[in-house]
C-alpha cells in the first residue's frame, strides 16, 4: 500500500507501528449544524481507505471526534436561547442519521471534546513547564519559535508568515510573543461554559483536543492522521507542535488529506448561495449515489459538484445494482452443476479484475480507477451468466461483485418499493410507446425489463409483472 504523505509531499510505502494493525484519526465536525457535502467527503473517504485495509486483512483503530465546545456552537446557543449541551447533542444526533444514511462504517471511538478537558488541561501544563507555551493574565498561548520544525507539515516558510501577520497587526493579541503563536487556554467571557485550570475559568483553544484525544483512544502515536486540506495549517501543524514537544516522538507516520469541493466550478459558500447540507442532496438522490459520486474521483483530486454529475453518478451506479439485482434474482433458478471450461475462464478473468481493483486501491486508495474494475466484472457477468449457467459461476461472480461494492461501501440491497416505482414508469413508457406504434421502443423496454428479472403479461385488466 502506498500512500500521499502531507508531511513528504510524496507517496511512501505503509508501515504500520503494529505489524497487522492501524491506528487512525480523522478530524471530525463541529457540531452546531447539518453537515455539508464538504464534511461528507472526508467522512465517506476515510472510512472507505478503513474498508479497504479491513479487506486486505488489517485491524484498524479508527477514531473521530466530536468538537462539542466552539465559539460557533456557544454563538448558536446564543441566539436559540439555549445552552451548549442541547445544541451539540442535537446536532450529534443529525450527524449520526447523515453518516448511517451514508453508510459510514461506526468509528471504534467518537470521543467528544467537552469530556476530555482534563487531559488537555494536562497537556497544557506539561508545554508550559518545558517552555512550549506561556501564560498572559489567563490565556495560554504556544511559543511557536520554541519548536523549530513548526511548519514541517504545511511547508510554509514561517519567517514569511510571522512578518505578514506583524503588517495585519490583530487586535487584542499584542501580548504574543510571536505572530504565529496560538492560544492553548483562553479564559471565559460572559455566559460561556467554562472550567477550571491552573491559569483561568475558560476552555482550550480548538487545536488541543484532538493531541489529547488521538493518543487516548487509539493507543498512542498514530500510523494515519487524516482529514480536509483546510486542516493541514494551522490546525494539524499545530496538533504537531503540542503533541511532539510533549512527548518527543513523532505524531503519526502518515498525513493523509481529502481536496475540496466546488459547486458548479465555484468555490461553495453560504454567500454565494451554493452551499448545501447532506441532507439537501439525499432528499433528491440516494445517499449511495452520493457516496458512489464522492468516490468517482481520487480524494486528492477536487471535486466539482453539479446536479448534473450526480444524474450521471445515478445513471452509473444504476447500470452496476442493476447487473447485482439480476444476479440475486436469477442465480436460485440456475442449476446446481460444476463449472464448464469456458465458466472457469471467464471466473480466472473475474478475480484479474479484483486484483487490479486491489492494486488500484493499493495506489493512494485511487478509487476512481478501481471503480472501472467493477464495470468490468458487470459486463462480464451481463455478457455470460444465463439461465443455463451453472449456479456456482452465477454465485461467483455475484460474490465479487457485492464484495468490491462493500469495500466502497455502497449498500447493494434491492428496495422492494423504489423497484416497484421504476418498473411501473417503465411500464408506462411501454404502453405511451405501443399507444405511438414505437414498437422497436415498446420492445427495448420489456427487454430491459426482462433484464432485471422482470416479466411483463398482457391482459385484459392491463399489464401485469412478477419477478423471474
Amino acid at each position: 500500500m502506498k500512500i500521499y504523505n502531507t508531511m513528504s509531499k510524496q507517496k511512501e510505502e505503509f508501515i504500520p507501528i503494529e505489524e497487522g494493525k492501524i491506528r487512525m484519526y480523522v478530524c471530525g465536525p463541529t457540531v452546531y449544524n447539518l453537515i455539508h457535502i464538504g464534511n461528507a467527503r472526508p467522512m465517506i473517504v476515510f472510512d472507505t481507505f478503513r474498508r479497504f485495509m479491513e479487506y486486505k486483512g488489517y485491524k484498524v483503530c479508527y477514531v473521530s471526534n466530536y468538537t462539542d465546545v466552539d465559539d460557533k456552537i456557544i454563538k448558536t446557543a446564543m441566539d436559540e436561547g439555549t445552552d451548549c449541551s442541547s445544541i451539540t447533542e442535537r446536532y450529534i444526533s443529525e450527524v449520526e442519521k447523515d453518516m448511517s444514511d451514508l453508510n459510514i462504517m461506526e468509528a471504534t471511538a467518537h470521543p467528544k471534546a467537552t469530556e476530555e478537558i482534563q487531559g488537555m488541561v494536562n497537556l497544557i501544563d506539561v508545554l508550559v513547564k518545558k517552555g512550549f507555551a506561556y501564560p498572559v493574565e489567563g490565556t495560554v498561548y504556544y511559543d511557536t519559535t520554541a519548536f523549530p520544525s513548526y511548519g514541517k507539515l504545511s511547508h510554509k516558510n514561517m519567517e514569511d508568515l510571522r512578518s505578514g501577520l506583524r503588517e495585519l497587526k490583530v487586535s487584542g493579541e499584542e501580548e504574543k510573543k510571536s505572530p504565529t503563536d496560538f492560544v492553548l487556554w483562553k479564559p471565559k467571557k460572559m455566559g460561556e461554559p467554562y472550567w477550571n485550570s491552573p491559569w483561568s475559568e475558560g476552555r482550550p483553544g480548538w487545536h488541543t483536543e484532538c493531541c489529547v484525544m488521538a493518543p487516548k483512544y487509539c493507543g498512542g502515536a498514530l500510523d494515519i492522521h487524516a482529514g480536509g486540506e483546510d486542516l493541514v495549517f494551522p490546525h494539524h501543524e499545530n496538533e504537531i507542535a503540542q503533541y511532539e514537544a510533549a512527548h518527543g516522538e513523532q505524531f503519526a507516520r502518515y498525513w493523509m488529506h481529502n481536496a475540496f469541493i466546488n459547486i458548479d466550478n465555484k468555490k461553495m459558500s453560504k454567500s454565494l448561495g451554493n452551499f448545501f447540507t447532506v441532507r439537501d442532496v439525499t432528499s433528491q438522490f440516494d445517499p449511495m449515489v452520493l457516496r458512489f459520486y464522492m468516490l468517482s474521483a481520487h480524494y486528492r483530486s477536487p471535486l466539482n459538484f453539479s446536479k448534473d454529475l450526480m444524474e450521471a453518478a445515478k445513471t452509473s451506479l444504476g447500470r452496476i445494482l442493476t447487473a447485482i439485482w439480476r444476479l440475486q434474482d436469477l442465480i436460485p433458478r440456475l442449476e446446481e452443476k460444476a463449472f464448464s471450461k469456458e465458466e472457469e475462464e471467464n471466473v480466472k478473468t473475474a478475480e484479474g479484475y479484483e486484483a487490479i481493483f486491489s492494486e488500484k486501491m493499493e495506489d493512494d486508495l485511487n478509487t476512481a480507477d478501481a471503480i472501472t474494475q467493477i464495470f468490468e466484472l458487470v459486463r462480464l457477468a451481463n455478457a455470460t451468466v444465463e439461465e443455463h449457467s451453472s449456479k456456482a459461476y452465477g454465485e461467483a461472480l455475484l460474490q465479487k461483485l457485492e464484495t468490491l461494492m462493500a469495500v466502497l461501501g455502497i449498500r447493494t440491497e434491492k428496495k422492494e418499493e423504489e423497484l416497484g416505482a421504476k418498473v411501473e414508469a417503465l411500464i408506462q413508457q411501454r404502453q405511451d410507446a405501443r399507444k405511438n406504434k414505437d414498437f422497436a421502443k415498446a420492445d427495448q423496454i420489456r427487454d430491459e425489463l426482462l433484464a432485471m428479472g422482470i416479466q411483463l403479461k398482457d391482459t385484459r385488466n392491463g399489464v401485469e409483472w412478477q419477478k423471474i
